[in-house]
């Protein structure tokens, strides 16, 4: 095998792969990144048995081949090689990759018992890159980082000809956003529980590349998504297990709410939280013309601020994690939130806090993202 690349071009491509693999691998074989050269086409690929990642760039291929190497090692070469054209050659068990004047010999894996990445199955539909890495930055943050309930680790994707839903939980929020796409009608009903870190990297990448292709299958021996666009795609295995049905714990309506300034609300939690310790919650006071924020940290410091708020309904006042908030507002798109709270059949414990999206003081925004916040028992 011997061709010739751009090298930003293929740094690119390699580190793409790459960040797709996971930290630790039981078998060296899996960290390794595939390289097929063939007709000016390279293909880099990777797959560990649960997530495939596959980019195809441009190269001046002399002679045709297959060969195996460090995905890692290789993304780090790449990304430091000087500004001038990548030429790799095969030398027996050993691959020459050369770069102005410098110059790297890598040692080869037996590209035979690499295993063969999956097909994409048919497509489902397709979804502007935009509207795809929007949602998954909105949903994201919710999923669970607990690898004891994997499920949760999980972003639920509901299909239908026009919407794609999504949904995430950590059990103490819930996040929903709905986008529209070009559904199949095959596609309509499709549910998915795909790895949030997967979707994450998907988003990161093919935010900014056109349309993606999404294709679902769940098969007896397979259940998959895929995600084209361009010359590169991501397929990964679904979770396994029942997503708890978190969306029927949104309500329809709301009476008690208050709108406030959405970048307000965020410079000031954190400004009031930096007195707390890890994981105490702050009381927010909303009352009429404003929200008071009141942070007891330890004896030696203490916080408290107010910003204006249009308040609906009756005053109210409850304990939430600073950061949770912060996760729940950096997802509104719009210049002012409404904060609206659900009411609770147990008058001891409070009702969750529903955040989402608000044009203006006036007028609703027309934005699908929600998002259910459980407040702490309030320390009286």
């Amino acid at each position: 095998m011997k061709f010739q690349v751009n090298k930003d071009v293929l740094s690119e491509a390699v580190s793409f792969a790459v960040r797709l693999l996971p930290q630790r691998t039981t078998l060296p074989i899996l960290g390794g990144i595939l390289i097929e050269a063939d007709a000016n086409a390279l293909r880099l690929s990777v797959f560990d048995y649960e997530v495939s990642a596959q980019a195809e760039i441009v190269a001046k291929v002399e002679e045709s081949g297959r060969v195996l190497v460090s995905g890692r090692l290789l993304s780090e070469i790449a990304s430091k090689l000087p500004n001038a054209p990548v030429e790799f050659a095969t030398d027996g068990s050993k691959v020459t990759v050369s770069c102005g004047s410098t110059k790297f010999s890598l040692l080869t894996m037996p590209v035979d018992e690499y295993p063969t990445l999956p097909e994409i199955p048919l497509l489902s539909g397709t979804i502007s890159g935009e509207a795809f890495a929007n949602a998954v930055g909105q949903i994201a943050v919710a999923a669970s980082k607990d690898d004891v309930t994997p499920v949760l680790t999980g972003v639920q994707i509901e299909a239908s000809e026009k919407t794609l839903s999504f949904v995430a939980t950590d059990r103490y929020r819930v996040a929903l956003c709905e986008a529209a796409w070009n559904g199949s009608k095959d596609a309509d009903g499709s549910v998915a529980l795909v790895p949030a870190r997967t979707l994450q990297e998907v988003a990161k990448t093919f935010g900014n590349q056109g349309d993606i292709q999404i294709s679902i299958a769940k098969s007896d021996d397979r259940e998959m998504i895929a995600f084209k666009a361009n010359n590169r795609s991501v397929t990964s295995l679904l979770l396994k297990g029942n997503f708890p049905p978190v969306k029927s714990l949104f309500p329809a309506e709301i009476e008690n709410y208050a709108v406030v300034a959405t970048q307000d609300l965020i410079d000031s939690t954190r400004r009031v939280s930096l007195v707390l310790e890890r994981e105490a919650p702050l009381r927010y006071s909303f009352d009429d013309g404003k929200v008071s924020m009141e942070a007891t940290g330890n004896e030696t410091a203490q916080a408290s601020e107010n910003i204006s708020a249009e308040l609906e309904g009756k005053e109210i006042v409850v304990s939430l994690k600073p950061q949770f908030l912060i996760d729940g507002l950096a997802g509104v798109h719009s210049e002012f939130v409404k904060i609206a709270f659900t009411n609770n059949e147990n008058p001891n414990k409070p009702g969750p806090v529903l955040i989402s999206s608000h044009g203006s003081k006036e007028k609703t925004a027309a934005d699908s993202y929600r998002y259910l916040l459980q407040p702490n028992l309030l320390v009286r």
